[in-house]
């Protein structure tokens, strides 16, 4: 799926968890708002999770997550409970959105099909931008010069930005250390 609007882009590597978002909302083909917040910690500044779709749809799924998380203590298996309540629960169903939720193991993506996804390589990125994004980051990663990881994620969705238009340049960038 994918939502135009946005791109959310999150990397983790060396013990280190980085999100970044941009900041556009649109309708249709117009740019409604340009410095929305689509990244947030979670779990008393534990988790880091950002959204693509809906606005209301993806802070419900927020919620759900934030609820499984509190149940389960372990990212993975909240992310995998979470997924198969929205795959089943018939309202959940309809809501148009997907997650990235990460901790500084893992970066997942939960999906409405049920999918709980995991980049082998620590990168994965949602929404309209997402490939430009995934490829300038892993690019910075293989051949770039040495590079934070937030640097590499900010740098990611700048190049986005260029191309995708979708993806602005208001990028709101979120770590854990």
């Amino acid at each position: 799926m994918n939502y135009h609007g946005t791109t959310i882009l999150g990397i983790v590597r060396d013990g280190l968890a980085v999100i970044a978002g941009d900041g556009q909302v649109t309708h249709g083909e117009t740019i409604i708002k340009a410095n929305s917040q689509k990244v947030r910690f979670l779990a008393d500044g534990k988790i880091l999770a950002g959204f693509a779709g809906g606005a209301a749809d993806a802070l419900t799924l927020l919620a759900l997550f934030e609820e499984k998380l509190g149940e389960r203590k372990d990212l993975v298996r909240a992310a995998a409970d979470m997924a198969k309540q929205w795959r089943t629960d018939k309202f959940l169903q309809r809501l148009m959105a997907e997650l990235i939720v990460l901790d500084k193991e893992k970066v997942l993506l939960i999906t409405g099909a049920g999918d709980v996804l995991e980049a082998e390589d620590g990168v994965i990125a949602i929404g309209s931008g997402a490939g430009y994004a995934i490829a300038a980051a892993r690019s910075m990663i293989a051949f770039g010069k040495k590079m934070s990881i937030r640097e590499i994620a900010e740098n990611a969705l700048k190049i986005a930005s260029k191309i995708c238009v979708y993806t602005n340049e208001n990028i709101t960038v979120l770590e854990l250390k």
